[in-house]
């Protein structure tokens, strides 16, 4: 059983034997190929949180009808992106197997590899909804082939051709995009033909995945971030575009890529704050 965290995301400190969503972070960015941070993401969403309402207009839902367990940040060796993504899997593992949904926070977007082994041991016919500004899809950055700039295609190993829906995606090499269009099912700068994915993943009844990349927002709206790309998207476009995919058989998530530090007007962490209270109440049952 796990432990209740000192400090937790607002509204989310029910039991875990209660909970149905479990939340935890990966502190993680040994592999960031460019401005550092996000390890200090999921710490800082947490602390931040207390600025934000438990109640969302948006969605005419409170956190303090959700049944939330937040579990506090995994503690990772970040000599190791080996170490760090077997100690995510197996905390991942451990919240399915207690049939609960993990709720992963980055930390920088390889985390996603270690839930999405566990999700996928479990549930192998598994999609994956891949919010972004980056593809992803290197084979290797730099001889690593475990790194953030390689986590699609690493994913991409374990599920498949055509498993694998992106959107927002408006960098990366040329490689990446001649690789996409073979194997996943790109959709780039926007979220246009997310409706047409969403309908086509819920008549098939699939297991989904949900990995968000808070660059797949502009700067202007998120400049605390390893890796800023102009022409993104707003706050409200991504709502909307959570809102339509939680209507999924979602069997995990993560949001990720968040670096306080790098927006010292607090407003990058203040929107991961209200980014994450959507998701959890939208998928909250």
């Amino acid at each position: 059983m796990l432990k209740k965290n000192v400090e937790t995301f607002i509204g989310c400190d029910c039991e875990y034997e209660e909970a149905e969503v479990v939340l935890f972070g990966a502190p993680f960015d040994s592999t960031t190929s460019f401005r550092p941070g996000a390890r200090f993401g999921s710490a800082a969403i947490r602390h931040e949180s207390f600025g934000l309402e438990t109640y969302s207009p948006y969605q005419d839902k409170d956190l303090l009808d959700a049944k939330v367990f937040d579990s506090g940040d995994l503690e990772l060796c970040f000599g190791s992106a080996v170490s760090a993504l077997e100690d995510i899997e197996a905390r991942t593992r451990t919240i399915l197997e207690d049939g609960k949904m993990p709720i992963l926070l980055g930390g920088e977007h390889l985390v996603t590899l270690g839930a999405v082994r566990a999700v996928f041991e479990k549930y192998p016919d598994l999609h994956i909804i891949h919010f972004d500004a980056h593809a992803d899809l290197r084979e290797d950055y730099l001889g690593a082939k475990l790194s953030h700039a390689c986590v699609m295609r690493r994913c991409h190993e374990l599920v498949g051709d055509g498993r694998i829906h992106q959107f927002c995606i408006r960098s990366g090499d040329r490689e990446e995009f001649t690789f996409a269009k073979e194997h996943t099912d790109m959709h780039r700068f926007s979220f246009d033909g997310l409706a047409d994915v969403v309908q086509c993943l819920k008549e098939a009844g699939v297991p989904v995945y949900f990995t968000i990349d808070l660059d797949c927002l502009d700067p202007a709206a998120f400049p605390g971030t390893g890796t800023t790309e102009a022409g993104g998207v707003s706050f409200i476009q991504l709502l909307e575009a959570i809102l339509q995919v939680c209507d999924l058989q979602i069997l995990g998530a993560d949001i990720n890529e968040l670096a306080p530090m790098l927006d010292n007007s607090g407003v990058s962490t203040a929107t991961a704050c209200k980014v994450l209270r959507e998701l959890l109440l939208a998928l909250a049952r």
